[in-house]
């Protein structure tokens, strides 16, 4: 544990001085000789390195300040990251707390962390604070620092085994296979656990985005914080948009993570859709060659998305080949972010059933109502 330094109290003895002999008053608690029993009833137990003067000071003070210690201590009432650093003073960490909006009267707070002796025992790390906590509870959580933050970056696209691999990497300390067998259990209490095949696995549902997690994170709690993710995000209005498509949740999931792998770029996302949508309601084969590049798995060069296929390639016999079979593949491929979610809720309302990748490197694609369109769409 590292603590800050305790700064020198003669500059802010001087202040808490003046605040007492600016109408401060003490009543008749200093002539009875009863203020440190009531602060200490009041305030909590005073420091017990803390000199004779300065507790009667900081004791009067405080209690005639004490309806103020249980207010917000800030006006801003957003959370936000704070770092303590090593070698600053608890004067300079009330200073900025101050210029944050997480405290608006710093003599205030200052002399409560010195009376309870806690200047001292303030931590040196990450802290998440509000001006919505009170003084009191202000000083508390400025005692012990947050373990520090693991940053993950789960990537639109990318299938298990990809993210098991960044877990690898993230400093977490745990094990890829760890992590890839929870992804092939069935967990309770989600919307979609009963709709996992048998045997079951998560593909799809681990939702892409940027994770801040302990270093003692476990493989089961990261898990469930992108399962946890999935769910607020797949809410009732993209249900209901799946339903309008004929499609259900595991079904859009499904096509959605065909979505996520065809398109280059964003806003295509809703015609890939219309088109797989066109092709799935005209009994059609989706032909998409990411369900051929998910089959293939991981290639020498240690790539999980073979490219470009080969004519080999589309003859696998694999059920997630969908040049050889009809519907969607059993399971969707990789994870889908929200825009390619909502694009299968929402598609463009198009009669396109053929796409191809312009010849210009831009990712764009040419769609095609016919095949002879499709045909002519070809790159010289």
């Amino acid at each position: 544990m590292h603590t800050v330094r305790r700064s020198r109290p003669l500059a802010f003895l001087a202040l808490l001085m003046i605040a007492l002999c600016c109408g401060l008053a003490l009543g008749g608690l200093l002539i009875l000789g009863s203020l440190p029993g009531e602060a200490a009833a009041a305030l909590g137990p005073a420091s017990p390195s803390l000199p004779g003067y300065e507790r009667v000071l900081l004791g009067g003070y405080l209690l005639a300040r004490a309806n103020a210690l249980d207010r917000p201590a800030g006006a801003n009432d957003a959370a936000l990251d704070f770092e303590v650093t090593e070698g600053e003073n608890a004067g300079q960490v009330v200073e900025r707390l101050r210029d944050l909006g997480v405290v608006s009267d710093p003599l205030l707070l200052r002399a409560y962390l010195r009376y309870r002796g806690m200047d001292v025992g303030i931590e040196a790390g990450q802290y998440r604070l509000s001006g919505q906590l009170t003084v009191r509870q202000l000083a508390e959580t400025l005692q012990t620092a947050r373990t520090p933050a693991v940053r993950l970056t789960v990537i639109e696209g990318w299938r298990l085994e990809q993210i098991a691999s960044a877990l690898r990497a993230s400093h977490l300390g745990l094990r890829e296979q760890e992590f890839l067998d929870l992804a092939h259990t069935r967990p309770p209490g989600y919307s979609f656990s009963d709709l996992l095949p048998e045997p079951p696995t998560l593909e799809g549902f681990l939702f892409p985005d940027t994770y801040h997690l302990t270093l003692d994170a476990t493989a089961e709690q990261v898990l469930h914080a992108m399962l946890d993710n999935f769910e607020r995000r797949a809410d009732a209005e993209l249900r209901e948009g799946f339903a309008r498509q004929g499609l259900g949740l595991y079904q859009a999931v499904t096509l959605a993570s065909i979505v996520e792998r065809e398109a280059v770029v964003p806003d295509e996302r809703p015609l890939i859709a219309s088109v797989f949508l066109n092709r799935l309601a005209a009994g059609m084969n989706l032909d998409a060659d990411p369900t051929v590049q998910y089959a293939l798995g991981l290639q020498p060069d240690g790539s999980w998305w073979k490219s470009p296929l080969t004519a080999a390639d589309l003859e696998l016999d694999s059920p997630y080949n969908t040049y050889r079979h009809p519907g969607l593949p059993p399971t969707p491929i990789a994870s889908p972010g929200l825009s390619s979610l909502r694009a299968v809720a929402f598609p463009a309302q198009t009669a396109y059933f053929y796409f191809r990748a312009l010849c210009d490197g831009s990712g764009r694609h040419a769609f095609a109502t016919t095949f002879e369109e499709h045909l002519q769409n070809a790159c010289p």
